[in-house]
């Protein structure tokens, strides 16, 4: 396992932008797919975006393409997801987790950060 700890979430304009940390702890991070995922209060837990371990693929959330970009630096043990252009619909805790498989599932990630609220106004 790995522990994960998120930040930078915060409350943005409609059109706004901002960019979620995800530090690690451990020797092992460069060997976990990395990703992200968000709930909103009343929704189930949904993929945003996911990368590989050496950050060569990534996979977007059709609500977050174009919009939405994540990347990481394994020497900094750290995982990003720098979010433009942001909607009110965005607003949800953000969930940094690590997988050891490449998938969008929520059940395939074996380690989970706590979250960090990002809350979008109209």
């Amino acid at each position: 396992q790995v522990q994960l700890v998120e930040s930078g979430g915060g409350l943005v304009e409609a059109g706004g932008s901002l960019r979620l940390s995800c530090a690690a702890s451990g020797r092992t991070f460069s060997s976990f797919h990395m990703g992200w995922f968000r709930q909103a209060p009343g929704n189930e837990r949904e993929f945003v975006a996911a990368i590989s371990w050496s950050g060569g693929s990534t996979d977007y959330a059709d609500s977050v393409k174009g919009r939405f970009t994540i990347s990481r630096d394994n020497a900094k043990n750290t995982v990003y997801l720098q979010m433009n252009s942001l909607k009110p619909e965005d607003t949800a805790v953000y969930y940094c987790a690590a997988a050891k498989t490449w998938r969008t599932q929520p059940y395939a990630y074996n380690s989970w950060g706590q979250g960090t609220q990002v809350t979008v106004s109209s």
